[in-house]
């Protein structure tokens, strides 16, 4: 495993892109950024809001978890471009942080924001959770898949074309191409299709897993203006964001700002280590190098303290979810650790 050589992300990344001097796409793609004309790309925005702006109604939809970044979303939307948003969520039905419980009702409430809410159907979501997890160790697969499709869903059931994403994960960190249209995003990997057929034999129940082809406008902000996810929880928590201090601290974290709603919810981000060796605190402390607040080297130190350690609670709140044991969890992660990259106990060659 070769890791970039001015992050500590590994080439073992799904889709990343190293160039001939070891140094990933997205170390690049932040150097990059100093180059970008940023008013302009600003006023592109501001054009892109006035086509879609309304004497009544809604102006746009943006998708917000309640965390970090919808903060910075909202504010840029509602406070600075003078849209009126509908705010369009997705619950996970997991047991919330006392920090998840107060942010969602805090981005509606800060910025004086309608938002629509989906809570899925907890049955179909437990047995579609153990069939994924168990056969491809993607167990939020449903969540996240109606993360990416609900707003679209309401976007063209309300017919309001314009959606407002963060980031696009898959130019910012991958080997993605930029754009500002979000349109592709359900093909980005983290909700890749899975044949519905497969998953249920009643099509009615993902309904509104199916991506709906409408006159619609999805974007990413990233775009437009340039996304720092650390300067992001900056700002939210100046707006009244709040963090798992002092609730919590995450073993398998080096941050207590990024998703941080749920503790059972965590368990599929972290299923990247034993698939590719590497999880979210390879993905922090890359971020932290690339916005120059660490070296490679104290980013490598975090990593090989935290990066393999998943937290207890979250697979105690995700076990007593789904109705596993602690051992019955370990023997399914078990059989997902790459035997290219892991030794016989499971420690990286």
């Amino acid at each position: 495993m070769l890791r970039c050589k001015k992050c500590v992300m590994p080439d073992t990344r799904p889709g990343i892109v190293f160039d001939d001097e070891g140094v990933c796409h997205a170390c690049r793609v932040e150097e990059r950024k100093d180059l970008i004309d940023w008013d302009a790309r600003w006023s592109e925005l501001e054009k892109l809001c006035d086509k879609h702006r309304r004497t009544d109604g809604y102006d746009c939809i943006i998708a917000v978890s309640g965390g970090k970044d919808s903060h910075t979303q909202v504010y840029v939307m509602k406070e600075l471009l003078k849209m009126n948003p509908l705010l369009v969520t997705v619950e996970d039905n997991f047991p919330m942080t006392e920090a998840g419980k107060h942010n969602i009702r805090n981005i509606s409430e800060a910025f004086s924001c309608d938002i629509i809410s989906l809570k899925p159907n907890i049955e179909v979501q437990k047995r579609l959770m153990r069939y994924t997890f168990e056969k491809y160790g993607k167990p939020t697969w449903y969540i996240d898949r109606l993360i990416y499709t609900y707003p679209i869903y309401m976007a063209v059931k309300l017919g309001i074309p314009l959606i407002i994403y963060g980031e696009n994960v898959n130019y910012e960190y991958s080997g993605g191409e930029e754009t500002y249209s979000a349109k592709e995003q359900i093909n980005n990997g983290v909700a890749s299709e899975i044949p519905f057929n497969e998953l249920t034999e009643n099509p009615r129940e993902l309904y509104l897993c199916e991506y709906q082809d409408g006159d619609i406008e999805p974007i990413y902000l990233s775009y437009f203006m340039r996304w720092n996810s650390v300067e992001n929880a900056g700002f939210a928590m100046s707006k009244g964001f709040r963090t798992l201090d002092g609730e919590w601290e995450r073993a398998h974290c080096v941050e207590n700002f990024d998703q941080i709603d749920t503790r059972a919810y965590l368990v599929h981000p972290w299923m990247k280590y034993p698939k590719f060796g590497h999880a979210t605190a390879t993905d922090y402390a890359s971020r932290f190098v690339r916005y120059k607040m660490i070296d490679r080297e104290q980013a490598m130190e975090m990593v090989e303290a935290r990066d393999h350690d998943l937290d207890p609670q979250c697979v105690k709140d995700f076990c007593e979810f789904l109705g596993y044991t602690t051992e019955q969890f370990w023997s399914i992660v078990d059989q997902f650790y790459n035997k290219d990259l892991f030794d016989e106990n499971k420690k990286l060659k």
